[in-house]
């Protein structure tokens, strides 16, 4: 066999198990997991997306190839995988409507097609009415759903939790009980899947626990008991020496449990009320932070992570200051970025050491941001809740490359593939790319 038709082979190979694409711009083995943007902090679960290249501005009349309305009222981030958008959302009874307790609701996964924004499928998973309101900026479709490419799983809280082929039909679901949330503010949590994997957290102002379900058969693989008040932070799976992590945020405690058992691993002090930003990862490094009355960040070395976790003993380093309430921090080409509360105002660490690399930098064009930050490209996009965004350039020193505005209201964090980039307004899904 020559080399040109043995490389042939194992490319066709490589294709029929989804690991290489033909679109063109797209070099050949891309695996589909590091090029798709199918978790709500994309494909490496820190804010980047290391193979795309979105576009540098855009408008209400440039670069917007298509815009769509979403029924119902949601602030989930969209997922990308091959040609194919989902989303969660809930839809009032007569599908319109604010979101309140009190009305039926229907808890529906959409599909569309990535060309033309077209609605490829709809499934409503449930029908009921809320037993509790939202927080004025909530909805009850925030968490996003999460695909590796065979099943589709979103997690609906109090509503349960749902497994969906790639064409919308379920194929298993897992009711988990009725959620009471701290002054009746929502649910909020994204799921966690890794390998075989799909790891829930359920923390409220009930019993709590993080449980894991075998993600094919929706069998439940172990559960652990919690102690803390209602957190809204997605639990993240990091892995080192070849065990995987599952890292869970809470006031009271930073915990870390193995992924096959259920075991707890380690276990840090915790970080501020009302935990809502989701940890990310990388070289061995943990780094999680809140910041709703008061600071917090801890950067936990998962080499030393054994059972208490202190300084000199896991707890690499910490930071007080600045830290966000609801975006999630972004890990990009070693440095940390990371909101002041919900304001525009960006802080850079170096992620080894935590010493800034810039701090307190305001960001006038975006002034209240929910969205979490993240990057492509060398740049890093941070879309703001009046509509306006701003890319900055990736690097030791604040540099502004430009700034855009929609007519519109964003929440949901971005969502970043090939040369496209998507954002979920208030009523309207966009395809932002040339």
């Amino acid at each position: 066999m020559s080399l040109t038709t043995r490389s042939r082979c194992v490319v066709a190979a490589m294709a029929a198990l989804g690991l290489v694409t033909t679109t063109t711009g797209v070099p050949a083995a891309v695996p589909d997991a590091e090029r798709y943007w199918h978790r709500w902090r994309g494909p490496l679960d820190t804010g980047e997306a290391p193979r795309a290249k979105p576009v540098l501005t855009w408008g209400d009349r440039q670069n917007v190839r298509w815009k769509v309305e979403v029924p119902g009222h949601g602030k989930s981030t969209p997922i990308i995988w091959r040609d194919m958008i989902v989303l969660t959302t809930a839809v009032p009874a007569g599908g319109a409507g604010p979101a309140s307790a009190g009305g039926t609701h229907d808890w529906v996964v959409l599909a569309y097609d990535r060309s033309d924004g077209r609605v490829r499928w709809r499934r409503t998973v449930h029908t009921g009415t809320p037993h509790e309101g939202t927080h004025p900026d909530g909805t009850f479709a925030s968490g996003s759903a999460v695909t590796d490419g065979t099943r589709i799983y979103a997690f609906f809280g109090s509503r349960g939790v749902f497994a969906l082929d790639m064409s919308g039909t379920v194929l298993w679901e897992k009711q988990l009980g009725r959620m009471q949330t701290r002054m009746g503010f929502g649910e909020g949590a994204s799921p966690a899947l890794h390998g075989g994997t799909l790891v829930v957290n359920w923390d409220h102002e009930g019993d709590d626990f993080v449980v894991a379900f075998d993600s094919a058969t929706g069998r439940e693989k172990w559960r652990q008991s919690r102690d803390e008040p209602t957190t809204w932070g997605t639990p993240h799976v990091a892995t080192h020496g070849g065990r995987a992590h599952v890292v869970v945020p809470g006031t009271n405690t930073l915990s870390g449990y193995d992924l096959e058992t259920g075991t707890l691993l380690w276990r840090a002090a915790g970080l501020t009320p009302n935990a809502i930003p989701s940890p990310v990862s990388a070289d061995g490094m943990v780094y999680a932070m809140s910041g709703f009355r008061g600071n917090a960040l801890k950067a936990v070395r998962l080499a030393d992570a054994r059972g208490t976790v202190s300084p000199g003993s896991g707890l690499a380093w910490t930071y007080d200051r600045d830290t966000p309430y609801v975006p999630s921090p972004l890990l990009y080409r070693g440095g940390l970025y990371f909101l002041k509360s919900n304001s525009g105002i960006l802080t850079q660490l170096d992620a080894k050491t935590g010493e800034p690399r810039y701090s307190q930098q305001r960001l006038e064009a975006v002034a209240n941001v929910y969205a979490s930050p993240v990057a492509a490209d060398g740049r890093i996009y941070i879309v703001g809740r009046e509509g306006s965004s701003v890319v900055l350039a990736a690097g030791p020193t604040l540099q502004v490359l430009a700034t855009n505005t929609l007519d519109d209201r964003f929440d949901a964090s971005p969502a970043l593939v090939d040369a496209e980039m998507y954002l979920r307004g208030r009523r309207h899904l966009y395809r932002i790319s040339e």
